[in-house]
């Protein structure tokens, strides 16, 4: 197996966990549109913890590679998330 490959796959399958658990914590808990909730995190300083409550999700793929033995996938989602907390760090900071 091409570790490289593998890592890629994983950073992949946590960025794509993390949109999608934003965009499922969106349309659970928020009454306006998901544009209008990011516009509203935007404005009053949210949206680092609308981006973490997103990453949430990542513990999932994370733990569902371990149990399959896919070390490699584990770690790319675990880059994915450190990149995603990056990100909030540069947006707070900003």
């Amino acid at each position: 197996m091409n570790h490289k490959k593998e890592i890629v796959i994983g950073i992949l399958v946590g960025l794509i966990a993390n949109t999608i658990g934003t965009l499922l914590y969106i349309a659970l808990f928020s009454e306006l549109g998901i544009a209008e909730t990011f516009a509203a995190a935007i404005e009053q300083d949210h949206l680092g913890s609308l981006l973490a409550l997103g990453a949430i999700l990542n513990l999932v793929a994370f733990f569902a590679f371990l149990r399959i033995k896919r070390d490699q996938r584990a770690k790319g989602v675990l880059i994915a998330t450190l990149l995603t907390a990056l990100v909030i760090l540069g947006y707070k900071l900003l």
